[in-house]
């Protein structure tokens, strides 16, 4: 069957209708391009099928774009820090000029799209395509190569602006470098752009770093004040060189492309200083997907004042940190803030008088008096192995990251009744259930009413940003109603609520987190409901009965003094 005749748009056809190549042989050479790697304007012109100034003249008139006579563009205006000059020569692009975030870039076809995003990627600012012949091009950029040094502009690249930051720990470079299919020089972009989104992570306070591939396009997201936030979008042809500079980072086998890897990066901020990034890879449908972890430990701030717990509750907390055993859970969905609750209390019974273990997947703050132990189930230190191992340790306090299983929960309720207080974590919505979820799993009802001292669940929330919130204070009564004010305790007139705005201090108007958090105490009515067999419900019940403040009430209270908006409280409270 033979094929329709060829359809042609935009230049292709405007080069046909002017006669200056054939259907046929446009069509060879547009494979021949393709297969070259090339632009069709270079081949065209590189195998002097078409002379540059007919070309150019025709884009011109396709796309109503001025020809620039770089013949005669001073050399010496040139800005020659930006690009690397393999980049230029395979592309066969100039640099003109800078101004602001946008740099001017002198092209012979403004279609290659390809040249345009790498060369934007590379710089991080945005391109603005110049039309010029090809030729000239092509001459005055061999005369400006000749005059510059490119011998070190991958070191040029792979600084980082606006921080003294020294390179990544290149020991997991070395070390896999003999495995890398890559040239440094070509790496120079790549090495660039990491370092960049790493710094910026930091600088901004993200928590999570998500490097995306798709079909047609790539995207790396931040997770800031618990929210993802799209940041910048790199041609999608570098989605396997990023992956493989990650995994190479990472101490990861950069082979396996099947499986799910994890590893850890040191970013050096000085000689004193560095932070950690834990790296988690999982194959997808185009690509690997990479998440890196922040571990900002400088950044935690270990003061039970500044968590958000109201008065009452950080009562509570003190109270059962202050007994000499008993069990403290805290639980909540992952990225709630579980961590920091429980370092904060370590950090108040960090005293010399104490010998305190932790056992942890990762640790995740490193504090010096304490005894912390990282997880490692592939030499068969598993959280049950490590506990066993603690309780001939001579521990006063033991933490443990989180109760996985039954055979777990079974050690830390032992240590709890044998004189020792005992921290963990779970992943639970509520409080009750948190007391529900340990009876599914198989824990002794008696056990469980005579170990658990405390059970803390909680959300984190974005506070609203000081410098920009509006006033809200003109909520009708029924709203109020609707959302549950009148049941929190607090006059109507002592209401403070303000609402989101947005400046250059603050993320659509909210800036930084804090929690939200119920607390129930484990009281002789709690216990005896827990030995019954009573349900999540029953213990709710009775505990409101005695005092207990629900997320949604400590929430509306954070609300009504301006702390938090509706919205959030809406969003990190309700179902």
């Amino acid at each position: 069957m033979s094929e329709g005749p060829l359809v042609l748009h935009g230049l292709p056809k405007r080069l046909v209708d002017n006669h200056l190549i054939d259907p046929s042989q446009l069509e060879a050479a547009s494979k021949d391009a393709k297969s070259a790697n090339i632009s069709l304007v270079q081949y065209l012109c590189d195998q002097s099928l078409i002379s540059d100034k007919a070309i150019g003249n025709c884009i011109a008139a396709e796309f109503g774009m001025p020809i620039y006579a770089l013949e005669h563009h001073n050399l010496n205006n040139i800005p020659t820090d930006l690009i690397d000059g393999k980049l230029l020569k395979k592309y066969q692009v100039m640099p003109l000029l800078q101004r602001g975030n946008t740099v001017f870039i002198a092209v012979a076809d403004p279609t290659d799209y390809r040249a345009i995003d790498e060369i934007q990627f590379q710089l991080g600012n945005r391109v603005e395509p110049v039309l010029a012949y090809y030729c000239s091009i092509k001459s005055v950029l061999e005369k400006w190569l000749d005059n510059s040094s490119f011998d070190n502009i991958g070191e040029v690249l792979s600084t980082i602006d606006n921080m003294h930051l020294n390179n990544l720990d290149e020991d997991a470079i070395e070390e896999q470098k003999n495995i890398s299919d890559s040239d440094d020089e070509d790496e120079a972009p790549i090495v660039r752009f990491i370092n960049r989104m790493l710094t910026d992570a930091i600088k901004i306070g993200a928590s999570d770093i998500h490097f995306e591939p798709y079909e047609k396009s790539y995207r790396v997201r931040f997770r800031v004040d618990g929210i993802l936030r799209e940041i910048a979008t790199p041609p999608i042809n570098l989605a396997r060189r990023l992956a493989a500079r990650l995994k190479v980072m990472s101490m990861m086998d950069i082979s396996e492309r099947r499986m799910p890897q994890d590893g850890r990066v040191k970013l050096k901020l000085s000689t004193t200083k560095s932070i950690d990034f834990r790296v988690s890879t999982l194959p997808l449908q185009f690509g690997e997907k990479i998440v890196m972890r922040v571990l900002d430990t400088t950044k935690a701030t270990l003061n039970i004042d500044t968590l958000g717990f109201e008065n009452s509750q950080k009562a509570l907390y003190t109270g059962a940190l202050a007994r000499p055993q008993g069990m403290i859970l805290v639980t909540g969905p992952t990225g709630s803030g579980k961590t920091v609750s429980l370092y904060t209390g370590l950090n108040i019974l960090n005293t010399a008088e104490r010998n305190i273990n932790t056992a942890e997947d990762p640790i995740e703050i490193n504090l010096t008096g304490i005894n912390q132990t990282q997880i490692n189930t592939r030499v068969g230190l598993s959280f049950s192995a490590a506990l066993r191992s603690f309780l001939r340790q001579d521990p006063d306090v033991v933490m443990v990251g989180e109760i996985r299983d039954l055979e777990t929960a079974e050690i830390v309720i032992k240590a709890a009744q044998t004189g020792h207080l005992v921290m963990s974590t779970l992943h639970t919505n509520s409080a009750p259930e948190t007391l529900t979820r340990l009876l599914n799993m198989g824990v002794p009802s008696f056990n469980l009413a005579t170990s658990v001292s405390l059970i803390i669940a909680q959300r984190l929330s974005r506070k609203l940003c000081t410098y920009c919130r509006i006033p809200f204070n003109e909520v009708p009564d029924n709203v109020l109603v609707q959302e549950g004010f009148d049941d929190i305790g607090i006059a109507k007139q002592d209401f403070n609520l303000f609402k989101p705005s947005n400046c250059d201090n603050c993320t659509n108007g909210h800036r930084g987190r804090i929690g939200v958090y119920e607390i129930l105490q484990v009281t002789p009515t709690i216990s005896n409901i827990i030995m019954q067999g009573g349900s999540s419900l029953d213990i709710l019940r009775a505990a409101l009965k005695e005092g207990f403040m629900p997320l949604r009430v400590s929430a509306l209270h954070k609300v009504a003094r301006g702390l938090i908006s509706i919205e959030e409280a809406n969003r990190v409270t309700k179902d």
